[in-house]
């Protein structure tokens, strides 16, 4: 009986571990490309030309009454400690013309715009540019008069061969 028993298990196990396999090809019949757009940075420099003020000092107007008399007696105060005894009137009468010419010559010496000169300046700018690339393929092939479609990364030619995986099933 373990004989039998034997027996049957080695014929059951024979008829499920072999099984037939064979290496197949289809062929291509069209090719047709699958695009996708894609963002690509670049790169340039902008350049502009900017007109850039140059300063001087020019003579302007009289300096205001109260600028001057201001500067007068700032003037003589200094000038009055400078002094001793009759030369302290002196200095601080000299001090007060000092000051006073000092306050009237700043008020006419003025910085002003006196011209303009060109400066370039420029910047590196990044833009997009949109542009088409191949994302992938959709290939048609015929295996033994049955069609099929699929895609792929393969950039196949028609009538190249490629190997398939045929699957059988009983319902």
């Amino acid at each position: 009986m373990n004989k039998l028993l034997a027996t049957v298990a080695v014929i059951g196990s024979m008829s499920f571990a072999t099984s037939a396999s064979a290496d197949e090809y289809a062929t291509i019949t069209a090719v047709k490309p699958n695009y996708q757009n894609v963002q690509v940075p670049r790169y340039r420099t902008d350049c502009r030309v900017n007109q850039v003020p140059i300063y001087g000092n020019v003579q302007g107007g009289q300096a205001s009454t109260g600028d001057t008399v201001l500067g007068a007696i700032i003037g003589g105060a200094i000038g009055n400690q400078v002094g001793n005894g009759s030369g302290k009137d002196a200095a601080t009468v000299l001090g007060a013309i000092i000051g006073a010419d000092v306050a009237n010559k700043r008020a006419t010496q003025q910085q002003q715009i006196i011209g303009y000169r060109e400066e370039q300046t420029c910047n590196n700018v990044t833009y997009y540019e949109t542009q088409e690339e191949i994302k992938n393929y959709t290939i048609r092939y015929e295996w033994r008069g049955i069609q099929g479609s699929t895609f792929t990364y393969n950039n196949y030619r028609v009538g190249d061969r490629i190997p398939v995986e045929v699957t059988v099933r009983a319902k």
